[in-house]
Protein backbone atom coordinates (compact mmCIF):
# COMPACT_ATOMS: atom_id res chain seq x y z
CA UNK A 1 0.00 0.00 0.00
CA UNK A 2 1.04 3.00 -0.67
CA UNK A 3 2.04 5.36 2.41
CA UNK A 4 -0.60 8.06 3.57
CA UNK A 5 1.22 10.98 1.95
CA UNK A 6 1.71 13.93 4.80
CA UNK A 7 4.01 16.14 2.94
CA UNK A 8 2.86 19.89 2.04
CA UNK A 9 2.56 19.59 -1.80
CA UNK A 10 -0.29 16.71 -0.68
CA UNK A 11 -2.14 17.28 2.47
CA UNK A 12 -3.68 20.35 1.37
CA UNK A 13 -5.78 18.96 -1.29
CA UNK A 14 -6.66 15.70 0.55
CA UNK A 15 -7.72 17.53 3.60
CA UNK A 16 -10.33 19.92 1.63
CA UNK A 17 -11.25 16.57 -0.72
CA UNK A 18 -11.80 14.55 2.78
CA UNK A 19 -13.89 17.19 4.25
CA UNK A 20 -16.16 17.32 1.56
CA UNK A 21 -16.35 14.26 0.55
CA UNK A 22 -17.43 13.49 3.78
CA UNK A 23 -20.49 16.19 3.19
CA UNK A 24 -21.16 13.60 0.49
CA UNK A 25 -20.86 10.44 2.31
CA UNK A 26 -23.18 11.25 4.82
CA UNK A 27 -26.31 11.83 3.85
CA UNK A 28 -25.85 8.64 1.48
CA UNK A 29 -24.56 6.46 4.13
CA UNK A 30 -28.05 7.45 5.95
CA UNK A 31 -29.70 6.63 2.96
CA UNK A 32 -28.52 3.39 2.79
CA UNK A 33 -28.70 2.28 6.07
CA UNK A 34 -32.74 2.76 5.74
CA UNK A 35 -32.67 0.98 3.09
CA UNK A 36 -31.11 -1.82 4.01
CA UNK A 37 -33.78 -2.26 6.95
CA UNK A 38 -30.71 -1.92 9.68
CA UNK A 39 -31.17 1.58 10.67
CA UNK A 40 -29.61 4.73 9.12
CA UNK A 41 -26.59 4.19 11.58
CA UNK A 42 -25.48 0.79 10.04
CA UNK A 43 -24.81 2.97 6.91
CA UNK A 44 -22.84 5.49 8.94
CA UNK A 45 -20.99 2.62 10.72
CA UNK A 46 -20.33 1.03 7.63
CA UNK A 47 -19.12 4.52 5.82
CA UNK A 48 -16.92 5.13 8.23
CA UNK A 49 -15.17 1.64 9.02
CA UNK A 50 -14.93 0.73 4.95
CA UNK A 51 -13.95 4.23 4.48
CA UNK A 52 -11.15 3.76 7.19
CA UNK A 53 -9.44 0.44 6.38
CA UNK A 54 -9.42 0.97 3.15
CA UNK A 55 -7.69 3.92 3.66
CA UNK A 56 -5.35 2.02 5.18
CA UNK A 57 -5.07 -0.88 3.81
CA UNK A 58 -6.55 -0.32 0.22
CA UNK A 59 -4.81 -0.57 -3.07
CA UNK A 60 -6.13 2.71 -5.00
CA UNK A 61 -5.22 5.72 -3.24
CA UNK A 62 -7.76 7.76 -4.64
CA UNK A 63 -10.92 5.75 -3.35
CA UNK A 64 -13.58 6.17 -0.88
CA UNK A 65 -15.21 3.32 0.08
CA UNK A 66 -18.59 2.53 1.77
CA UNK A 67 -22.27 1.52 1.48
CA UNK A 68 -23.29 1.58 -2.48
CA UNK A 69 -26.40 0.91 -3.87
CA UNK A 70 -25.71 -2.75 -5.05
CA UNK A 71 -24.33 -3.46 -2.15
CA UNK A 72 -27.08 -2.41 -0.07
CA UNK A 73 -29.96 -4.16 -2.44
CA UNK A 74 -27.98 -7.16 -1.83
CA UNK A 75 -27.65 -6.80 2.29
CA UNK A 76 -31.24 -6.06 2.10
CA UNK A 77 -32.32 -8.85 0.75
CA UNK A 78 -30.39 -10.65 2.87
CA UNK A 79 -31.07 -8.78 5.82
CA UNK A 80 -34.81 -9.37 5.46
CA UNK A 81 -34.63 -13.63 4.45
CA UNK A 82 -33.00 -13.78 7.63
CA UNK A 83 -35.59 -11.68 9.60
CA UNK A 84 -38.61 -14.17 8.14
CA UNK A 85 -36.59 -16.95 9.33
CA UNK A 86 -36.16 -15.68 12.44
CA UNK A 87 -38.84 -13.43 13.95
CA UNK A 88 -37.38 -10.47 14.41
CA UNK A 89 -34.11 -8.64 13.49
CA UNK A 90 -32.26 -8.81 16.73
CA UNK A 91 -32.63 -12.80 16.45
CA UNK A 92 -31.37 -12.54 13.65
CA UNK A 93 -28.72 -10.37 13.95
CA UNK A 94 -25.87 -13.38 14.67
CA UNK A 95 -26.94 -14.67 11.04
CA UNK A 96 -26.49 -11.29 9.70
CA UNK A 97 -23.57 -10.48 10.77
CA UNK A 98 -21.63 -13.85 10.22
CA UNK A 99 -22.80 -13.24 6.39
CA UNK A 100 -21.03 -9.94 6.36
CA UNK A 101 -17.89 -10.69 8.25
CA UNK A 102 -17.53 -13.79 6.15
CA UNK A 103 -18.20 -12.00 3.08
CA UNK A 104 -15.02 -9.54 4.02
CA UNK A 105 -12.84 -12.75 4.77
CA UNK A 106 -13.50 -14.35 1.44
CA UNK A 107 -12.37 -10.82 -0.07
CA UNK A 108 -9.22 -11.37 1.86
CA UNK A 109 -8.95 -14.87 0.81
CA UNK A 110 -9.18 -13.33 -2.68
CA UNK A 111 -6.79 -10.60 -2.21
CA UNK A 112 -4.34 -13.02 -0.72
CA UNK A 113 -4.46 -15.69 -3.58
CA UNK A 114 -4.07 -12.55 -6.38
CA UNK A 115 -7.07 -13.03 -7.61
CA UNK A 116 -7.98 -9.67 -8.49
CA UNK A 117 -6.97 -9.85 -11.77
CA UNK A 118 -9.41 -12.25 -12.99
CA UNK A 119 -12.25 -10.18 -12.18
CA UNK A 120 -11.37 -7.86 -15.42
CA UNK A 121 -12.45 -11.07 -17.58
CA UNK A 122 -16.26 -11.12 -16.40
CA UNK A 123 -18.67 -10.30 -19.73
CA UNK A 124 -19.34 -6.73 -20.07
CA UNK A 125 -23.30 -7.37 -20.78
CA UNK A 126 -23.27 -9.21 -16.99
CA UNK A 127 -21.66 -6.15 -15.41
CA UNK A 128 -23.75 -3.96 -16.99
CA UNK A 129 -27.32 -5.97 -16.66
CA UNK A 130 -26.57 -6.54 -12.92
CA UNK A 131 -25.52 -3.08 -11.97
CA UNK A 132 -28.66 -1.36 -13.80
CA UNK A 133 -31.36 -3.93 -12.82
CA UNK A 134 -30.11 -2.27 -9.40
CA UNK A 135 -30.26 1.28 -10.00
CA UNK A 136 -33.86 0.35 -11.66
CA UNK A 137 -35.36 -1.68 -8.50
CA UNK A 138 -33.48 0.91 -6.24
CA UNK A 139 -35.74 3.77 -7.88
CA UNK A 140 -39.13 0.97 -7.98
CA UNK A 141 -38.61 0.94 -4.05
CA UNK A 142 -38.52 4.65 -3.56
CA UNK A 143 -42.50 4.73 -5.41
CA UNK A 144 -44.30 4.18 -1.89
CA UNK A 145 -42.28 6.24 -0.24
CA UNK A 146 -41.83 9.58 -2.32
CA UNK A 147 -46.03 8.95 -2.54
CA UNK A 148 -45.93 9.12 1.34
CA UNK A 149 -46.27 5.69 2.18
CA UNK A 150 -43.90 2.27 3.75
CA UNK A 151 -42.85 0.37 0.79
CA UNK A 152 -43.61 -3.19 0.20
CA UNK A 153 -40.50 -5.50 -0.29
CA UNK A 154 -41.67 -7.35 -3.25
CA UNK A 155 -41.59 -5.14 -6.79
CA UNK A 156 -44.00 -7.08 -7.99
CA UNK A 157 -46.29 -6.02 -4.62
CA UNK A 158 -45.13 -2.35 -5.10
CA UNK A 159 -46.59 -2.27 -9.06
CA UNK A 160 -49.65 -3.90 -8.14
CA UNK A 161 -50.66 -1.64 -4.80
CA UNK A 162 -49.22 1.39 -6.55
CA UNK A 163 -52.28 2.46 -8.46
CA UNK A 164 -53.99 2.26 -5.32
CA UNK A 165 -51.81 4.56 -3.49
CA UNK A 166 -52.05 6.85 -6.45
CA UNK A 167 -55.74 7.98 -5.00
CA UNK A 168 -54.37 8.85 -1.54
CA UNK A 169 -51.13 11.07 -2.65
CA UNK A 170 -49.27 12.84 0.49
CA UNK A 171 -48.34 16.00 -2.15
CA UNK A 172 -46.29 16.85 1.14
CA UNK A 173 -43.70 13.76 0.89
CA UNK A 174 -43.68 14.14 -3.12
CA UNK A 175 -43.16 17.63 -3.06
CA UNK A 176 -40.21 17.05 -0.74
CA UNK A 177 -38.68 13.84 -2.94
CA UNK A 178 -39.18 16.42 -6.15
CA UNK A 179 -37.41 19.06 -4.01
CA UNK A 180 -34.46 16.61 -3.42
CA UNK A 181 -34.22 15.56 -6.65
CA UNK A 182 -33.49 19.11 -7.57
CA UNK A 183 -31.59 20.21 -5.86
CA UNK A 184 -29.18 17.28 -6.34
CA UNK A 185 -29.53 17.95 -10.46
CA UNK A 186 -29.16 21.88 -9.70
CA UNK A 187 -26.96 22.81 -7.27
CA UNK A 188 -23.83 21.62 -9.78
CA UNK A 189 -24.48 24.54 -12.10
CA UNK A 190 -23.95 26.99 -9.32
CA UNK A 191 -21.50 24.78 -7.09
CA UNK A 192 -19.30 21.50 -8.26
CA UNK A 193 -17.97 21.79 -4.16
CA UNK A 194 -21.31 21.06 -2.44
CA UNK A 195 -22.64 18.17 -3.04
CA UNK A 196 -26.45 18.51 -3.49
CA UNK A 197 -27.44 15.43 -1.65
CA UNK A 198 -26.04 17.01 1.48
CA UNK A 199 -27.54 20.44 0.82
CA UNK A 200 -31.19 18.91 0.33
CA UNK A 201 -30.74 17.41 3.44
CA UNK A 202 -29.80 20.51 5.68
CA UNK A 203 -31.73 22.73 3.89
CA UNK A 204 -35.09 20.81 3.65
CA UNK A 205 -35.32 19.05 6.75
CA UNK A 206 -35.57 22.49 9.02
CA UNK A 207 -38.07 23.10 6.45
CA UNK A 208 -40.42 19.86 7.11
CA UNK A 209 -40.14 20.51 11.04
CA UNK A 210 -40.83 24.46 11.05
CA UNK A 211 -44.25 23.61 8.73
CA UNK A 212 -45.38 20.87 10.82
CA UNK A 213 -45.84 18.95 7.50
CA UNK A 214 -47.60 15.61 8.17
CA UNK A 215 -44.69 12.67 6.14
CA UNK A 216 -42.65 10.24 7.49
CA UNK A 217 -39.87 10.34 9.27
CA UNK A 218 -36.65 8.11 9.74
CA UNK A 219 -37.45 7.51 13.30
CA UNK A 220 -35.55 5.98 16.32
CA UNK A 221 -35.23 2.50 14.58
CA UNK A 222 -33.08 -0.02 16.36
CA UNK A 223 -29.55 -1.71 14.44
CA UNK A 224 -30.73 -4.74 16.74
CA UNK A 225 -27.43 -3.98 18.97
CA UNK A 226 -29.46 -3.02 21.39
CA UNK A 227 -31.07 -6.73 22.06
CA UNK A 228 -28.53 -8.17 20.90
CA UNK A 229 -26.63 -10.90 23.59
CA UNK A 230 -23.12 -11.69 22.55
CA UNK A 231 -22.89 -15.06 24.06
CA UNK A 232 -25.87 -16.16 22.09
CA UNK A 233 -24.38 -14.64 18.62
CA UNK A 234 -25.26 -18.42 16.98
CA UNK A 235 -26.18 -19.00 13.30
CA UNK A 236 -29.89 -19.41 12.56
CA UNK A 237 -30.23 -22.62 11.81
CA UNK A 238 -33.55 -22.07 9.93
CA UNK A 239 -31.37 -20.16 7.56
CA UNK A 240 -29.24 -23.14 6.55
CA UNK A 241 -25.18 -22.97 6.31
CA UNK A 242 -25.72 -23.12 2.09
CA UNK A 243 -27.38 -19.93 2.27
CA UNK A 244 -25.46 -18.28 4.53
CA UNK A 245 -22.30 -19.02 2.63
CA UNK A 246 -23.66 -18.36 -1.09
CA UNK A 247 -24.70 -15.18 0.56
CA UNK A 248 -21.42 -14.13 1.29
CA UNK A 249 -19.92 -15.47 -1.58
CA UNK A 250 -22.48 -12.83 -3.83
CA UNK A 251 -21.43 -10.20 -1.49
CA UNK A 252 -17.79 -10.67 -2.43
CA UNK A 253 -18.22 -10.86 -5.70
CA UNK A 254 -20.00 -7.85 -6.48
CA UNK A 255 -18.39 -5.90 -3.82
CA UNK A 256 -15.22 -6.68 -5.73
CA UNK A 257 -16.19 -6.52 -9.00
CA UNK A 258 -17.87 -2.78 -8.08
CA UNK A 259 -14.33 -1.61 -6.19
CA UNK A 260 -12.27 -2.71 -8.67
CA UNK A 261 -14.37 -1.19 -11.47
CA UNK A 262 -13.98 2.15 -9.75
CA UNK A 263 -10.21 1.69 -9.34
CA UNK A 264 -9.96 1.40 -12.81
CA UNK A 265 -12.61 5.06 -12.73
CA UNK A 266 -9.88 6.37 -10.47
CA UNK A 267 -6.55 5.15 -12.49
CA UNK A 268 -8.29 7.04 -15.30
CA UNK A 269 -8.40 9.80 -13.77
CA UNK A 270 -5.10 10.26 -11.37
CA UNK A 271 -2.81 8.70 -13.93
CA UNK A 272 -1.70 6.25 -11.18
CA UNK A 273 -2.11 2.49 -11.20
CA UNK A 274 -3.93 0.39 -8.33
CA UNK A 275 -2.81 -2.49 -6.88
CA UNK A 276 -6.18 -4.71 -7.25
CA UNK A 277 -5.21 -7.18 -4.47
CA UNK A 278 -4.50 -4.97 -1.88
CA UNK A 279 -7.43 -3.27 -2.67
CA UNK A 280 -9.54 -6.60 -2.12
CA UNK A 281 -7.80 -7.07 1.56
CA UNK A 282 -8.84 -3.74 2.57
CA UNK A 283 -12.52 -3.62 1.49
CA UNK A 284 -12.52 -7.46 2.87
CA UNK A 285 -10.95 -6.02 6.16
CA UNK A 286 -13.14 -3.00 6.00
CA UNK A 287 -16.67 -5.37 5.82
CA UNK A 288 -15.10 -6.93 8.49
CA UNK A 289 -14.72 -4.28 10.88
CA UNK A 290 -18.35 -2.79 9.79
CA UNK A 291 -20.23 -6.34 10.48
CA UNK A 292 -18.67 -6.24 13.74
CA UNK A 293 -19.92 -2.79 14.68
CA UNK A 294 -23.51 -3.00 13.52
CA UNK A 295 -22.76 -1.97 9.80
CA UNK A 296 -23.81 -3.13 6.32
CA UNK A 297 -21.69 -4.08 3.71
CA UNK A 298 -20.04 -1.62 1.26
CA UNK A 299 -17.59 -1.33 -1.88
CA UNK A 300 -15.63 1.64 -3.29
CA UNK A 301 -17.82 4.08 -4.05
CA UNK A 302 -17.59 5.62 -7.81
CA UNK A 303 -19.59 8.81 -7.08
CA UNK A 304 -17.29 9.66 -3.87
CA UNK A 305 -14.52 8.67 -5.58
CA UNK A 306 -14.95 11.17 -8.19
CA UNK A 307 -15.83 13.88 -6.24
CA UNK A 308 -13.02 13.18 -4.05
CA UNK A 309 -10.68 13.17 -7.27
CA UNK A 310 -12.42 16.02 -8.18
CA UNK A 311 -11.42 18.03 -4.79
CA UNK A 312 -7.96 17.42 -4.46
CA UNK A 313 -8.08 13.99 -3.31
CA UNK A 314 -5.15 11.81 -4.48
CA UNK A 315 -3.58 9.77 -1.67
CA UNK A 316 -5.24 7.56 1.17
CA UNK A 317 -5.23 10.82 3.60
CA UNK A 318 -8.56 12.20 1.94
CA UNK A 319 -10.30 8.55 2.69
CA UNK A 320 -8.92 9.01 6.31
CA UNK A 321 -9.91 12.22 6.95
CA UNK A 322 -13.37 11.25 5.15
CA UNK A 323 -14.28 8.87 7.57
CA UNK A 324 -13.01 10.56 10.69
CA UNK A 325 -15.24 13.36 9.47
CA UNK A 326 -17.99 10.85 9.32
CA UNK A 327 -17.56 10.24 12.92
CA UNK A 328 -17.22 13.62 14.13
CA UNK A 329 -20.33 14.15 12.11
CA UNK A 330 -22.22 11.08 13.67
CA UNK A 331 -21.44 11.49 17.14
CA UNK A 332 -22.01 15.85 16.14
CA UNK A 333 -25.39 15.59 14.86
CA UNK A 334 -26.47 11.61 15.46
CA UNK A 335 -28.91 12.65 17.74
CA UNK A 336 -30.94 14.49 14.91
CA UNK A 337 -30.78 11.85 12.28
CA UNK A 338 -34.22 10.46 13.72
CA UNK A 339 -35.79 14.04 12.18
CA UNK A 340 -34.82 13.39 8.67
CA UNK A 341 -37.89 13.12 6.32
CA UNK A 342 -38.15 9.70 4.84
CA UNK A 343 -38.77 11.34 1.26
CA UNK A 344 -35.94 13.38 1.35
CA UNK A 345 -34.23 9.65 1.66
CA UNK A 346 -36.42 8.32 -0.85
CA UNK A 347 -34.87 11.06 -3.70
CA UNK A 348 -31.15 10.80 -2.61
CA UNK A 349 -32.11 6.72 -3.03
CA UNK A 350 -33.26 7.78 -7.04
CA UNK A 351 -30.14 9.49 -7.62
CA UNK A 352 -27.77 6.74 -6.70
CA UNK A 353 -30.38 4.65 -8.99
CA UNK A 354 -30.24 6.67 -11.69
CA UNK A 355 -26.09 7.37 -11.37
CA UNK A 356 -26.32 2.95 -11.36
CA UNK A 357 -28.44 2.29 -14.47
CA UNK A 358 -26.14 2.48 -17.98
CA UNK A 359 -28.24 4.34 -20.30
CA UNK A 360 -25.78 4.27 -23.03
CA UNK A 361 -25.38 0.51 -23.15
CA UNK A 362 -29.30 0.57 -23.28
CA UNK A 363 -29.51 2.77 -26.11
CA UNK A 364 -27.51 0.36 -27.62
CA UNK A 365 -29.22 -2.45 -27.18
CA UNK A 366 -30.44 -3.06 -31.02
CA UNK A 367 -27.20 -2.67 -32.17
CA UNK A 368 -25.05 -5.10 -30.20
CA UNK A 369 -24.74 -8.94 -30.55
CA UNK A 370 -27.79 -10.55 -29.79
CA UNK A 371 -25.65 -12.94 -27.22
CA UNK A 372 -24.97 -10.03 -25.34
CA UNK A 373 -27.96 -7.70 -25.85
CA UNK A 374 -29.73 -11.10 -24.42
CA UNK A 375 -27.75 -11.80 -21.61
CA UNK A 376 -27.92 -8.16 -20.34
CA UNK A 377 -31.47 -8.16 -20.51
CA UNK A 378 -32.01 -11.85 -18.98
CA UNK A 379 -29.60 -10.68 -15.65
CA UNK A 380 -31.03 -6.98 -15.56
CA UNK A 381 -34.77 -8.44 -15.81
CA UNK A 382 -33.78 -11.46 -13.08
CA UNK A 383 -32.51 -8.68 -10.74
CA UNK A 384 -36.09 -6.51 -10.62
CA UNK A 385 -38.43 -8.56 -10.69
CA UNK A 386 -37.42 -12.13 -9.90
CA UNK A 387 -34.38 -13.02 -7.16
CA UNK A 388 -31.15 -10.75 -6.51
CA UNK A 389 -28.84 -14.18 -6.03
CA UNK A 390 -30.58 -15.75 -8.87
CA UNK A 391 -29.45 -12.96 -11.19
CA UNK A 392 -25.93 -12.70 -9.94
CA UNK A 393 -25.67 -16.90 -10.12
CA UNK A 394 -26.97 -16.73 -13.40
CA UNK A 395 -24.85 -14.05 -14.27
CA UNK A 396 -21.93 -16.26 -13.44
CA UNK A 397 -22.70 -19.25 -15.50
CA UNK A 398 -24.00 -16.98 -18.60
CA UNK A 399 -20.37 -15.29 -18.18
CA UNK A 400 -18.85 -18.51 -18.28
CA UNK A 401 -20.30 -20.24 -21.48
CA UNK A 402 -20.18 -16.67 -22.90
CA UNK A 403 -16.35 -16.90 -22.52
CA UNK A 404 -16.34 -20.69 -23.60
CA UNK A 405 -17.72 -19.21 -26.82
CA UNK A 406 -15.48 -17.28 -27.67
CA UNK A 407 -12.40 -19.67 -27.08
CA UNK A 408 -14.25 -21.82 -29.43
CA UNK A 409 -14.31 -19.22 -32.22
CA UNK A 410 -10.67 -18.62 -31.55
CA UNK A 411 -9.89 -22.87 -31.86
CA UNK A 412 -11.64 -22.16 -34.91
CA UNK A 413 -9.64 -19.32 -36.74
CA UNK A 414 -6.75 -21.48 -35.11
CA UNK A 415 -5.33 -18.64 -33.39
CA UNK A 416 -4.67 -18.37 -29.40
CA UNK A 417 -6.67 -15.68 -27.30
CA UNK A 418 -4.58 -12.98 -25.65
CA UNK A 419 -4.55 -10.14 -24.11
CA UNK A 420 -2.26 -6.74 -24.63
CA UNK A 421 0.27 -7.17 -21.58
CA UNK A 422 3.16 -6.22 -23.05
CA UNK A 423 4.09 -2.20 -22.77
CA UNK A 424 7.95 -2.07 -23.98
CA UNK A 425 8.53 -1.01 -27.61
CA UNK A 426 7.23 -4.23 -29.91
CA UNK A 427 9.12 -6.39 -32.45
CA UNK A 428 8.77 -4.43 -35.59
CA UNK A 429 6.32 -6.25 -38.60
CA UNK A 430 7.98 -6.32 -42.08
CA UNK A 431 6.17 -3.22 -43.03
CA UNK A 432 7.58 -1.15 -39.95
CA UNK A 433 11.15 -1.55 -40.25
CA UNK A 434 12.06 1.51 -42.82
CA UNK A 435 10.31 3.97 -40.19
CA UNK A 436 13.23 7.01 -39.81
CA UNK A 437 14.18 7.73 -36.54
CA UNK A 438 12.19 11.24 -36.37
CA UNK A 439 8.94 9.21 -36.95
CA UNK A 440 10.29 6.95 -34.31
CA UNK A 441 10.27 9.22 -31.60
CA UNK A 442 6.48 10.99 -31.71
CA UNK A 443 4.75 7.69 -32.90
CA UNK A 444 4.34 4.65 -30.47
CA UNK A 445 2.93 1.15 -32.27
CA UNK A 446 0.73 -1.18 -30.77
CA UNK A 447 0.21 -4.70 -31.90
CA UNK A 448 -2.88 -6.64 -31.70
CA UNK A 449 -2.01 -10.08 -32.05
CA UNK A 450 -5.07 -11.65 -30.73
CA UNK A 451 -7.94 -12.41 -33.23
CA UNK A 452 -10.53 -11.97 -30.33
CA UNK A 453 -9.35 -8.04 -28.59
CA UNK A 454 -11.22 -7.53 -25.62
CA UNK A 455 -8.86 -4.61 -23.65
CA UNK A 456 -5.81 -3.10 -23.18
CA UNK A 457 -3.51 -3.36 -20.09
CA UNK A 458 -2.77 -0.90 -17.73
CA UNK A 459 0.66 -0.44 -19.06
CA UNK A 460 -0.54 0.77 -22.13
CA UNK A 461 -3.04 3.18 -21.09
CA UNK A 462 0.08 4.56 -18.47
CA UNK A 463 2.01 5.10 -21.86
CA UNK A 464 1.16 9.26 -21.68
CA UNK A 465 2.72 9.56 -18.47
CA UNK A 466 5.41 7.44 -19.08
CA UNK A 467 6.59 8.86 -22.45
CA UNK A 468 6.00 12.47 -23.12
CA UNK A 469 7.65 12.89 -26.34
CA UNK A 470 4.84 10.45 -27.67
CA UNK A 471 2.22 12.78 -30.36
CA UNK A 472 0.82 9.91 -31.79
CA UNK A 473 -0.42 5.89 -31.26
CA UNK A 474 -1.46 3.74 -34.00
CA UNK A 475 -2.93 0.70 -33.31
CA UNK A 476 -2.77 -2.59 -35.40
CA UNK A 477 -5.80 -4.41 -35.68
CA UNK A 478 -4.73 -6.26 -39.10
CA UNK A 479 -5.38 -9.72 -36.92
CA UNK A 480 -8.09 -8.63 -34.92
CA UNK A 481 -11.20 -10.82 -36.37
CA UNK A 482 -13.68 -10.06 -34.03
CA UNK A 483 -14.35 -7.30 -30.89
CA UNK A 484 -17.16 -7.58 -28.25
CA UNK A 485 -18.54 -5.19 -25.83
CA UNK A 486 -15.07 -5.19 -23.76
CA UNK A 487 -12.94 -3.86 -27.09
CA UNK A 488 -15.40 -0.97 -27.79
CA UNK A 489 -15.28 0.25 -24.28
CA UNK A 490 -11.54 -0.87 -24.00
CA UNK A 491 -10.97 1.42 -27.12
CA UNK A 492 -13.30 3.97 -26.05
CA UNK A 493 -11.66 4.46 -22.86
CA UNK A 494 -7.84 4.46 -24.75
CA UNK A 495 -9.01 7.81 -26.71
CA UNK A 496 -10.30 9.19 -23.60
CA UNK A 497 -7.20 8.83 -21.65
CA UNK A 498 -5.10 9.48 -25.05
CA UNK A 499 -7.01 12.77 -25.71
CA UNK A 500 -6.28 13.85 -22.57
CA UNK A 501 -3.17 13.94 -22.78
CA UNK A 502 -3.51 15.15 -26.56
CA UNK A 503 -2.40 12.48 -28.03
CA UNK A 504 -3.87 11.15 -31.62
CA UNK A 505 -5.29 7.96 -31.80
CA UNK A 506 -4.57 6.19 -35.78
CA UNK A 507 -6.04 2.54 -36.55
CA UNK A 508 -5.22 1.14 -39.23
CA UNK A 509 -6.33 -2.97 -40.47
CA UNK A 510 -9.73 -2.86 -39.38
CA UNK A 511 -11.56 -5.78 -40.43
CA UNK A 512 -15.44 -6.39 -41.15
CA UNK A 513 -16.55 -7.58 -37.94
CA UNK A 514 -14.85 -4.88 -35.82
CA UNK A 515 -15.98 -2.30 -37.95
CA UNK A 516 -19.74 -3.05 -37.92
CA UNK A 517 -19.52 -3.36 -34.08
CA UNK A 518 -17.70 -0.04 -33.90
CA UNK A 519 -20.46 1.74 -36.25
CA UNK A 520 -23.31 -0.21 -34.54
CA UNK A 521 -22.23 1.68 -31.43
CA UNK A 522 -21.56 4.94 -32.87
CA UNK A 523 -17.82 4.90 -32.34
CA UNK A 524 -17.28 5.71 -36.09
CA UNK A 525 -17.29 8.51 -36.44
CA UNK A 526 -17.58 10.03 -33.02
CA UNK A 527 -15.21 8.32 -31.27
CA UNK A 528 -13.20 7.47 -34.44
CA UNK A 529 -13.27 9.91 -37.42
CA UNK A 530 -12.66 7.70 -40.75
CA UNK A 531 -10.10 10.01 -40.93
CA UNK A 532 -8.36 8.41 -38.38
CA UNK A 533 -9.03 4.84 -39.82
CA UNK A 534 -6.69 3.60 -42.44
CA UNK A 535 -6.48 0.01 -44.58
CA UNK A 536 -2.76 -0.25 -43.99
CA UNK A 537 0.16 1.14 -42.32
CA UNK A 538 2.31 2.86 -44.88
CA UNK A 539 -1.70 5.07 -45.30
CA UNK A 540 -1.58 5.83 -41.68
CA UNK A 541 2.16 6.95 -42.03
CA UNK A 542 1.72 9.45 -44.88
CA UNK A 543 -1.24 10.81 -43.17
CA UNK A 544 0.70 11.68 -40.49
CA UNK A 545 1.45 15.60 -41.21
CA UNK A 546 -2.40 16.38 -42.33
CA UNK A 547 -3.28 14.06 -38.76
CA UNK A 548 -5.18 16.85 -36.15
CA UNK A 549 -6.53 15.80 -32.58
CA UNK A 550 -10.11 15.22 -32.11
CA UNK A 551 -12.20 17.71 -30.82
CA UNK A 552 -12.57 17.20 -27.15
CA UNK A 553 -16.56 17.46 -27.78
CA UNK A 554 -16.44 13.44 -29.64
CA UNK A 555 -15.48 12.35 -26.12
CA UNK A 556 -18.78 11.29 -25.03
CA UNK A 557 -20.71 11.03 -27.69
CA UNK A 558 -21.92 7.92 -27.54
Amino acid sequence: MEKIQLDTSTILGNLFSGLTVAALSFPLALAFGVQSGMGAFAGLFAAIAIGMMTAWFGGTPSMISGPTGPMTVISAAIIALSIETSGSLSAAMGSIITIFVLAGIIQIILGLFKAGAYFRYIPYPVVTGFFSGIGILLIVLQIFPVLGYSSPKNVVDIFIEAPGMLKQVNYAAVGLASATLAIIYLLPKISLTLPGSFVALIVLTPVVTMLGLDVNLIGHISTGYSDLQMDKLTLNQSLGLSTIVISALILAVVGAIESLLTAVVADNKTKKRHNCNEELIGQGMGNMLSAVIGGIPGAGANMHTIFNIKAGGRTHLSGLINSVTLLILMLGAGSYVHFIPLPIVAGILISVGIELINFQQIRNILRIPKTEATIMLIVLGLTVFDDIFQAVTLGVVMATFLLMKKMADMTENKALSGTIDEFTREKAWADEAYLTQEIQQKIYIKHINSPVFQRFSPEFLALPNRHHEIEIVILRMEKVSYIDLLGVYAIKEAVSVLQDNNITLLVTGLQQQPRDMLKKVRMIPHILPENTLHLDFQSAIKSLSTVTPYPSSQKNEI
